[in-house]
């Protein structure tokens, strides 16, 4: 199983972290290790003070496939999700400013909170699906995949032209606007058209 990653995929997201707006899709590896075992808190890694909470939907391949034809692209996931991006700020901007690979920033473990899974033929349109992140109660950020600057299937296109896809693995699609700093006690509650599905305590 490989996480492949989908950065600067929101315009409003883009402007918030003064980036510029990539001609293709900005992509990253992050490694299974990253992966936050079920029903287990966050805990924020000792090498940062700035972890932020990126919320993006999911999408889970079925099968193996290199080479995709974007008119192909939706028979290779039957499932949804929704999950956190958590990314050592602080770090990454360091990274970034030498022009260093951001995996120490993105991949460390637990980086990646993976929510349950809802059936793709749950939802009418898989480009127009609202979604949210409330942090103790309020919500703060709020998407919808209708501003997705590359949609579900042209991004499974793009990244099999580079990795090949294999059952298993996990796509997160890029994060809107309202990225923020996690601090201790802090309670993270992620919704997909208005379907909760995961719950997650920061300490």
């Amino acid at each position: 199983m490989k996480i492949i990653c989908i950065g600067r995929n929101y315009t409003d997201h883009i402007e918030e972290l003064k980036n510029e707006r990539p001609s293709e899709p900005v992509v990253f590896i992050k490694p299974d290790s990253a992966v936050l075992p079920k029903e287990q808190d966050f805990y924020i890694p000792e090498f940062s003070s700035d972890v932020h909470y990126e919320v993006e939907v999911l999408v889970k391949i079925k099968k193996v496939g290199k080479h995709i034809d974007e008119k192909f692209a939706n028979t290779y996931y039957d499932e949804i999700g929704l999950g956190i991006d958590f990314t050592a700020r602080d770090l990454q901007s360091k990274l970034k400013e030498k022009g260093l690979p951001w995996e120490k920033a993105k991949g460390f473990d637990g980086a990646a909170v993976i929510g349950n899974w809802v059936p793709k033929t749950k939802f009418k349109d898989l480009n127009e699906l609202n979604f949210k992140l409330l942090k103790n109660g309020e919500v703060v950020q709020s998407g919808n995949t209708n501003s997705m600057l590359w949609k579900i299937d042209e991004i499974i296109a793009y990244v099999s032209t580079f990795f090949m896809l294999k059952k298993g693995d996990v796509i997160f699609t890029g994060t809107p606007a309202g990225v923020g700093k996690v601090n201790a006690n802090d309670y993270l509650t992620g919704s997909l058209e208005n379907e909760e599905l995961f719950t997650l305590k920061i300490k």
